[in-house]
C-alpha cells in the first residue's frame, strides 16, 4: 500500500478526465445529464451525490487505515446525528464520560427527547471491566468514544472497550464501536485497525486544517458495507451533505494532512515541556509526556505510519517523551480568573474555539466549547475555570513556546513577561 501523504495526495484527487486538469475542478452543478430514463454516469441529484463530495470521500477513506467506505458530511454535529437516528427508538449508548460539549448536548438533550434515547456515560479510563460490562444493556446499539477526549485528554484503551462489548453484551448484536478520531487524526491513529466499527471526525479541524470549512465525517471498514448503506440513504434522507466548494477546500486540506500533523506534534510537545517547567502552571495534560497517566498506552494506540516517523526523528518513544497530535490541555495557577487572564494576553494563540488549524487557539472549556454540560457534571470531570485548552499550530515553536511564557506571568503575576 502507498504510504500515508502519498495516499493524502493522489488517492479521490485523480486528474479530471474531461481536461486532465490536475486538479479536479470543483462541480457546483445541482443536477446531472442523464442518457436515458436511470442511465447516467453515478450523479443524478447533488444531495444524493456530488463528483467533489465523492472525490473527498475516496480520500477519506483511503486516509484512515482499514477504511474502505466514507460519507461526508454537512458538519461534524451532522455525522452524530445521523449515526444516533439510525439507532431508532428507545436505543442506548454508552458514551465515555468526558466526550466534546456537543455530542453530549445532542445525547442528553435533543435524541433523550425526540427518540427517546438513554445514554450512560462511563469513565472508560478508569472503569473496571465489571463496571463497563455492567453499562451494557439489551437495548445497548452504540460504544461511543474519544481517545484522547476533550479537553481533558484522557487516553482510552480503545481495543479493550471493544473487546469487552463484543464478548459480554447481553443482546445477540453486540453494540457498534465508535471512535471520534478528530484530535489525533488518522495521521496519529488508526481506530479501525484497533477493533472500531466506525470512525467519525469532524473535518473542520485537522483534516481541513485551515479553518475555513466545516464538515464532517464517518468511515466504515469493508466487512460494514451493510451500515454504510444504511447511513448513506439516512443522510441522502436527511440531507446532510456538505457543499460541493467545502468538499473541495476538505481534499485540498487533506493533502498536507501528514505534513501539517507532524509539525503539530512537534510544537505541542515543545509547549508541553515549557508548561510543565513553569511555577504557573499546576498540571500539564499532553500524552506524548512521560507524565500523563495514559502515556504507555497513547504509545501502544499510536497508528503504525506515527510509530514509524516518531522513532526516526529520535524520540524515545514508549519510554519518553514523543509527539501526540497538536492538543495540550493544562491547569493554570493563581485565582480563579487567571485562565481569562492568560487567554486575553497571548498573541500568538487567538482566543477562539475550534482546534487543528495551521494557526494556534486557546479556549476555556467550562465557558465554551464544553459550556452545555452541567456544573456539577464539568466539576466531576475537571473541567474547571483552570482549565485551558490549546491547539498548537505549526507556527515557529520559540514563538509559541515565548507567547506562552508570557501570558502566563501576566496572568498569575500581573504583569508582563520579558525575554532575557
Amino acid at each position: 500500500m502507498p504510504g500515508f501523504n502519498t495516499r493524502a495526495i493522489h488517492v479521490g484527487s485523480e486528474p479530471d478526465p474531461s481536461s486532465n486538469a490536475v486538479i479536479p475542478p470543483i462541480s457546483l452543478s445541482t443536477t446531472f445529464k442523464q442518457d436515458k430514463v436511470g442511465v447516467h454516469k453515478g450523479y443524478e441529484y447533488s444531495r444524493s451525490q456530488n463528483p467533489s463530495r465523492a472525490g473527498l470521500e475516496n480520500t477519506l477513506a483511503a486516509l484512515e487505515a482499514g477504511g474502505k467506505y466514507a460519507l461526508a458530511f454537512a458538519s461534524g454535529s451532522a455525522a452524530t446525528a445521523t449515526i444516533i437516528q439510525s439507532l431508532g427508538p428507545n436505543a442506548h449508548i454508552v458514551s465515555v464520560n468526558d466526550v466534546y460539549g456537543g455530542t453530549f448536548r445532542y445525547m442528553d438533550k435533543v435524541a433523550r427527547e425526540v427518540q427517546g434515547l438513554q445514554t450512560t456515560f462511563v469513565d472508560f479510563e478508569n472503569a473496571s471491566d465489571e463496571e463497563i460490562i455492567g453499562s451494557l444493556k439489551e437495548n445497548t446499539k452504540l460504544i461511543w468514544i474519544e481517545s484522547p477526549t476533550n479537553p481533558t485528554l484522557r487516553v482510552i484503551d480503545i481495543p479493550r472497550i471493544a473487546r469487552l462489548v463484543r464478548t459480554h453484551s447481553p443482546s445477540s448484536t453486540p453494540p457498534l464501536v465508535l471512535v471520534d478520531n478528530t484530535f489525533p487524526s488518522p495521521f496519529f491513529s488508526s481506530p479501525l485497525l484497533l477493533g472500531a466499527d466506525i470512525v467519525s471526525h469532524s473535518l473542520t479541524k485537522y483534516i481541513n486544517g485551515h479553518s475555513d470549512s466545516v464538515s464532517g465525517a464517518l468511515i466504515f471498514p469493508a466487512h460494514h458495507s451493510a451500515l454504510f448503506e444504511r447511513l448513506k440513504y439516512l443522510q441522502n434522507a436527511i440531507g446532510a451533505v456538505p457543499s460541493a466548494f467545502d468538499s473541495w477546500l476538505v481534499q485540498r486540506g487533506a493533502k498536507t494532512l501528514g505534513v501539517r500533523m507532524k509539525q503539530h506534534g512537534k510544537n505541542a510537545l515543545a509547549v508541553a515541556r515549557a508548561l510543565e517547567k513553569s511555577p504557573y502552571v499546576k498540571e500539564v495534560i499532553y500524552p506524548g509526556l512521560p507524565s500523563h497517566p495514559g502515556h504507555r498506552l497513547a504509545w501502544g494506540l499510536l497508528s503504525p505510519h506515527a510509530k514509524k516517523w516518531i522513532l526516526e526523528e529520535g524520540y524515545d518513544g514508549e519510554e519518553g517523551e514523543f509527539p501526540f497530535s497538536g492538543m495540550v490541555t493544562f491547569r493554570i495557577g493563581g485565582d480563579e480568573d487567571s485562565a481569562e487572564r492568560f487567554l486575553e494576553k497571548t498573541e500568538l494563540f487567538t482566543l477562539a474555539e475550534s482546534l487543528g488549524g495551521v494557526e494556534s487557539l486557546a479556549e476555556l472549556p467550562a465557558k465554551m466549547t464544553h459550556g452545555s454540560i452541567p456544573p456539577a457534571e464539568r466539576a466531576q470531570l475537571g473541567i474547571g475555570l483552570d482549565l485551558v485548552r490549546l491547539s498548537v499550530g505549526i507556527e515557529e515553536w520559540e514563538d509559541l513556546v515565548e507567547d506562552v511564557e508570557q501570558a502566563l506571568e501576566w496572568a498569575v503575576n500581573g504583569h508582563r513577561y520579558m525575554p532575557r
